[in-house]
């Protein structure tokens, strides 16, 4: 030992990377002898998992133009358009009602973040998670999706999972 290095002489120099060396090689060995674990994409495939989060789909039918949607997206990605109409009383001698329809619903994708904020906030069912991932563009324009592409990715939606038993389904009183 000298009185710079405190080590015996047997821990010093390349003697002491050897074992490390041997044991790193090893390791790249047996991962070379296992198949390989990369997909190539575009000709295979792989499913997501049944509640991936891919794009939002809207069913139109249920959106209320409330644009709680709207108001709660971090990144103002989302445009809604809507105007108020009359309809006839649901009941004999009842007042016309007012309803109101949606014009525009767009979501522009290169601003969404997929915080899913808006999936949430909503009261009326109306956006979900679609699985679908595959929408890329070459152009950032083309990602301004309108109310009929939303409408398409609904039908990817999966159904809900069964409640676990014991659960209560909420209900009208």
């Amino acid at each position: 030992m000298t009185a710079t290095d405190p080590r015996p002489p047997a821990r010093r120099g390349p003697a002491r990377k050897i074992p490390g060396v041997v044991s790193g090689l090893a390791v790249t060995f047996r991962t070379m002898l296992q198949g390989a674990v990369t997909v190539q994409y575009p000709h295979e495939r792989e499913d997501p998992p049944p509640r991936a989060r891919g794009v939002i789909a809207l069913k139109e039918e249920n959106c209320t133009v409330c644009m709680l949607c709207a108001r709660s997206c971090p990144d103002w990605c989302i445009y809604i358009e809507g105007h108020k109409e009359q309809r006839p009383p649901r009941r004999e001698g009842g007042r016309p009602r007012t309803v109101s329809v949606l014009d525009r619903f767009d979501i522009d994708y290169a601003l969404c973040m997929y915080c899913g904020i808006c999936v949430e906030v909503c009261p009326f069912d109306a956006l979900f998670w679609s699985p679908e991932y595959e929408y890329s563009e070459f152009r950032i324009a083309r990602l301004l999706h309108d109310k009929e592409q939303l409408g398409v990715w609904m039908a990817t939606v999966p159904e809900p999972e069964p409640l676990e038993p014991g659960a209560e389904v909420k209900g009208r009183k």
